[in-house]
């Protein structure tokens, strides 16, 4: 969940970072290099409309697994307090049954969390796999229609004529072919 979180605060910071380097980009910014074109992968991700749904949807499938675990958290909570402060008023025998009984719930609440951290993740690269193969054909058409001898991707340029940048174009007819995408968590198959 933590890593989730993590990763969708990075794709922001990205497409941040990416307009504050717009923002910075020098008055004359030099000559189109012919056959040299840019093509900015985490851009189309968070502003095509296809890469927004899949943010959208990932976060509520994040929030759905969070309120599926929070029982769990808030059951094992009130019983190792409940064990904390009782402990000594409780049996010796029945206290090391509970203090068991509460180490398995922990370890299943574990795996579980487990497993649907995995989901998630596994959902998130599946509906990426699904753009990037949405946009392979479109990113070979630009390529070819702009006389692309060399394409770089944009992470990798720290600064270039923008007129070479595939991107613009690269979201509008991604956002033509694929608007938008559904999904469901999808469970891990196994390996």
């Amino acid at each position: 969940m933590k890593a989730l979180i993590i990763a969708a605060t990075a794709a922001a910071s990205l497409v941040s970072t990416a307009a504050l380097a717009q923002q910075a980009a020098p008055q004359n910014p030099g000559p189109v290099i012919p056959g040299v074109c840019t093509y900015y992968n985490a851009r189309l991700l968070a502003q095509s409309s296809a890469g927004q749904a899949v943010e959208t949807r990932m976060q509520q499938l994040a929030q759905e697994v969070q309120g599926e675990l929070q029982p769990y958290a808030t059951a094992i909570q009130t019983e190792a307090t409940a064990l904390q402060s009782g402990g000594a008023s409780i049996p010796a025998d029945q206290l090391n049954q509970r203090r068991q009984a509460l180490q398995q719930r922990a370890q299943e609440a574990q795996q579980l969390e487990a497993t649907r951290e995995n989901e998630l993740r596994y959902t998130l690269g599946t509906q990426r796999q699904k753009i990037t193969e949405a946009v392979s054909p479109i990113l070979t058409a630009l390529y070819q229609e702009k006389g692309c001898g060399l394409l770089l991707d944009r992470e990798s340029v720290f600064m270039m004529n923008p007129a070479m940048d595939l991107t613009d174009v690269a979201i509008q007819r991604l956002n033509a072919a694929l608007p938008t995408l559904t999904f469901n968590r999808m469970p891990v198959p196994a390996q």
